[in-house]
């Protein structure tokens, strides 16, 4: 699992940072995560191939975390781009972009599906044989949803030196990787767990921002391999928080705690603030396991 993080900050752009967007490779897939202006530059100055994004999650329609997508969906028109492109937002989504490429005669030549979102519920927007990902409702000023990515289970581990005990033929290996009992040669059953170990965890990323304060979160980021979530302020500005639906950075290692999380990236910071390091000081008064983003940086799990 990779994380390469574009874009960190809150509100608008500057020469040297950029609003929300990420990208997830998890199982041979890249996701986009939100897209804010620049995100296009930043894929390219990160060498991401733009060809390898099919889909493309949007958190919430407040522009720092959407106004890069109509950009981006054009790019990929110029390129000739033929695979399909699914973008999964809040309703209305649609509209927006739709509006852009009618009004600029600038229709995608390859096929883009809109997956427009209103449930306040979690729900299933993704998955195949290896990966699910779902909707984690927040609590922001416009309707907001986070991401839970997650590995499914993996085949079980052979234990080689048990299995030969057994005399179970090669061709059974595949079974007993499902975890299924099998039959030896001497027409034996043997159990699975003889001659099987469990799986590696399977890995899970959930991404929460933009949001207040929000336990209700708890159940469902539980033991989550990395937690991203957003530290707009810290503690001497907390009073403006809860007005603008907005966490501080102990909140978040408090949601982190609580969830028994393995690891806590912290992002989305105010840029009224001297330096970053200070929502990790913070943050690791309640929580020990705090990294912080920034732009360009990526994390291997």
């Amino acid at each position: 699992m990779k994380l390469t993080i574009l874009g960190c900050y809150a509100a608008t752009p500057r020469t040297f940072t950029n609003p929300t967007s990420q990208v997830l490779e998890i199982n041979n897939h890249l996701f986009l995560i939100d897209c804010g202006e620049g995100t296009q530059v930043e894929l390219r100055r990160n060498k991401i191939k733009f060809s390898r994004i099919k889909h493309i999650f949007i958190s919430h329609l407040h522009g720092d975390h959407c106004f890069g997508l109509v950009g981006l969906i054009s790019t990929f028109r110029l390129l000739n781009r033929e695979s399909e492109l699914h973008v999964y937002g809040p309703k209305g989504i649609k509209e927006i972009i739709t509006l852009q490429l009618k009004l600029s005669k600038s229709w995608t030549n390859y096929p883009l599906f809109f997956h427009e979102l209103n449930s306040k519920e979690p729900e299933l927007l993704f998955e195949d044989e290896k990966v699910t990902v779902e909707t984690i409702p927040l609590n922001h000023r416009i309707y907001t949803n986070g991401f839970l990515f997650k590995e499914k289970p993996g085949p079980r581990k052979l234990l080689i030196n048990e299995i030969m005990k057994y005399n179970i033929d090669v061709s059974l290996y595949q079974s007993l990787k499902m975890g299924k009992d099998v039959e030896s040669n001497d027409g034996e059953i043997i159990p699975n767990h003889l001659v099987t170990g469990p799986p590696e965890k399977p890995m899970s990323y959930a991404f929460c921002s933009d949001t207040a304060y929000y336990p209700e979160i708890i159940a469902q980021i539980s033991n989550t391999t990395v937690l991203y979530h957003e530290s707009t302020f810290l503690e001497a500005n907390k009073e403006l928080a809860a007005p603008t639906k907005h966490s501080t950075a102990i909140q978040a290692a408090q949601i982190a705690k609580d969830a028994k999380v393995e690891k806590l990236i912290l992002g989305h910071f105010s840029t009224r603030y001297p330096s970053i390091q200070l929502f990790k000081e913070e943050a690791l008064t309640t929580f020990p396991n705090v990294e912080l983003a920034d732009d360009g940086k990526i994390f291997t799990f």
